[in-house]
């Protein structure tokens, strides 16, 4: 039996009157969303032709709206290739994007219309669909007529496929290419194809998602988590899927309770968001049953958990889709879990190749050996499991290295056989000689009660390595409290000895990804620069006591880096 495409999956809905979109005040069944799919595929060909040697790229500039379902499912049954185009890039960036994935035709909206103008006059105006105007609507009324004579024709034939005279989508076909986040480097386009995201969906059931299940989608839907853990999956199911525009914290329960919601997914700091939104006695009063994501802190996991009274599954994974971890129950709370059973993973040492000593911990768990236990979490049998970047030959090379897929990420795993969590590739900081990952640093730091997020990360030393430095984001009308943070991390057992910040920026705002999670390369490049009315403070020496920074402490830490000849560290952020 041939394996199942997207395209299979949604073709068994097509006469399924269930709800299958919940939008505002919108309801969908799923024969009115396949529908719908049909009648954009079948606009595809009047609206751009299909380039040689590859499907047309259909590149979508919305927030999530039921447009953007249509056009996902669009691709599927007419065998094209969905762009997610990240709506928070502007100007020459999103131009980029554009460029670099040859879209062939942008589906936007008057309010995303104008981001657009970075494109010149180089992409033709009639390659734009405007879902708002009316010249969209009357195409959209021709295609419904041609959709509807090929199904009268399918009907005929006994058939039913996406496009006439089409031989049906393969497993191979590019469905998707959706960016990386880029919260330490450029983004760059994953490739999915329907197979793999038909075997995504197929997992449903792992997640508790059934045919009455309501899954809620508030993730942006150009990133792989809205679409690979919870909409595919909601198709295979024949669940219902409510849709908000985009995330909103104070939102969340209300729309919870609106759409009965019974599961979401969730990226980065979404659930600590939630949490800072003011406790109500009756938050316990709602529909949810579970929610998956990835890094929620322990804490966060737990009080959501107590406050929401759903289960939390927390995993590893990334749009590239090679590898995943997930937790066991019999899971330590900050580990990421496990592989599962047909991957193997190990944390490998980047300059050897070689598998990196287990963890060891102290009677209060503290990691004893980062230097040598942190290493970068790599697939040893799944380098054929990831479908590559677009037109970056250089990054997948960088990728799969003999057969095993190297993440990019951080981790270290204990004597049991527990992953944990590190950071990214570039969170590994190196402090008077001593090599440690941002992590663990700050799972220590979210503690702190005032925090609602933090974010550590390395700042030159000005005379060899990095300092510690960490952001915070407090919550409302919490004012630092240096001596307090300074007794907090005095009372931590599992503090590294160089671990401690040397210098501590309170921000009103975390700066985020598109997807939630923390984007610390701005940060890293205000050094200890007061910015935009934010305020530093420093711990000069070696006692925890921290004490404003001032225009004096930066002037002799410049000097100090210009004594020293490393001038040109403080220029490679």
């Amino acid at each position: 039996m041939a394996s199942p495409t997207f395209a299979d999956l949604l073709l068994e809905r097509a006469g399924d009157g269930h709800p299958a979109l919940r939008f505002e005040d919108e309801t969908y069944s799923w024969a009115q969303a396949v529908a719908a799919a049909r009648t954009r595929a079948a606009l595809l060909p009047d609206a751009c032709p299909e380039p040689p040697g590859r499907p047309r790229h259909v590149g979508v500039l919305l927030e999530n709206v039921p447009e953007y379902v249509f056009w996902i499912f669009a691709a599927a049954l007419g065998r094209a290739t969905v762009v997610g185009v990240n709506p928070t890039r502007r100007g020459a960036e999103l131009a980029a994007d554009v460029r670099h994935t040859d879209c062939d035709l942008i589906v936007t909206d008057t309010a995303h219309l104008p981001l657009l103008d970075a494109l010149g006059e180089e992409f033709p105006a009639d390659r734009i669909l405007v879902v708002d105007s009316a010249a969209y609507e009357a195409s959209l009324r021709a295609a419904a007529g041609r959709a509807a004579g090929r199904a009268a024709g399918r009907a005929a034939d006994g058939a039913d496929r996406g496009d006439p005279g089409d031989p049906g989508a393969r497993p191979d076909d590019r469905l998707l290419l959706l960016f990386t986040s880029g919260s330490t480097g450029a983004p760059k386009a994953v490739a999915c194809g329907q197979g793999r995201l038909a075997a995504i969906a197929e997992r449903s059931a792992m997640m508790g998602i059934e045919r009455d299940s309501v899954t809620y989608v508030a993730m942006p839907l150009f990133h792989g988590n809205a679409v690979m853990a919870n909409l595919a999956m909601a198709v295979h199911a024949g669940a219902t899927v409510a849709l908000r525009r985009r995330f909103s914290a104070s939102g969340f329960l209300p729309d919870v309770r609106r759409f009965g919601v019974t599961y979401f997914n969730y990226v980065g700091r979404a659930l600590a968001y939630i949490l800072a939104t003011p406790e109500r006695p009756d938050d316990h009063d709602n529909t949810l049953w579970c929610a998956f994501g990835t890094e929620a802190s322990a804490q966060d996991m737990a009080g959501f958990a107590r406050r929401f009274g759903c289960r939390i599954i927390e995993g590893y994974g990334s749009s590239e889709g090679a590898i995943s971890l997930r937790k066991t129950p019999d899971s330590p709370p900050d580990a990421l879990g496990v592989a599962p059973p047909d991957v193997e993973v190990a944390v490998l040492d980047p300059g050897t190749g070689r598998e990196c000593p287990r963890a060891r911990f102290d009677a209060s768990g503290a990691l004893l050996n980062p230097g040598e236990a942190i290493g970068e979490l790599a697939g040893l049998n799944a380098g054929a499991a990831f479908e590559g970047y677009y037109k970056d030959p250089e990054a997948d090379a960088e990728r799969v290295r003999g057969g095993t897929y190297w993440s990019g990420d951080l981790g270290y795993r204990d004597e049991a056989g527990y992953f944990y969590f590190a950071g990214r590739g570039a969170d590994r900081l190196r402090v008077d000689s001593e090599n440690f990952a941002a992590a663990p640093v700050e799972r220590i730091l979210s503690r702190w009660p005032a925090v609602v997020m933090c974010a550590v990360y390395p700042v030159p030393d000005p005379r060899t390595g990095d300092q510690v430095m960490a952001a915070l984001e407090l919550h409302d009308g919490t004012a630092f409290d240096a001596d307090g943070f300074a007794a907090f991390l005095a009372a931590q057992p599992d503090l590294g000895t160089k671990w401690a910040p040397r210098f501590v920026r309170v921000v009103r705002q975390m700066p985020l990804t598109a997807t939630g999670k923390v984007h610390k390369r701005p940060l890293r490049r205000l050094l200890w620069e007061p910015a935009d009315g934010q305020r530093v403070w420093v711990r000069p020496g070696r006692a925890l006591a921290y004490e404003p920074l001032t225009a004096g402490h930066v002037e002799a830490l410049r000097a100090e880096f210009a004594e020293h000849g490393r001038d040109h560290a403080l220029g490679t952020l």
